[in-house]
């Protein structure tokens, strides 16, 4: 996983759980669903990247 990928999904997944935080604190719904909509986006980018490099590392143990 390139560092700049890692770096935009947690920065997803922040933006998320501040605008849930905001939605809470307001008590806006629609802004509580929003982030944690968000939250939940970067999060399943970061596992989808880590699949990646999984895969990637058994691939480079087999070349061997």
């Amino acid at each position: 996983m390139s560092a700049e990928d890692k770096l935009r999904n947690k920065a997803e997944q922040l933006k998320g759980k501040v605008k849930k935080n905001v939605g809470d604190a307001t008590d806006d719904p629609k802004l509580q669903g929003e982030g944690r909509r968000d939250e939940a986006k970067g999060t399943m980018k970061q596992a989808g990247e880590k699949v990646k490099d999984a895969a990637s590392n058994v691939k480079k143990t087999f070349k061997k």
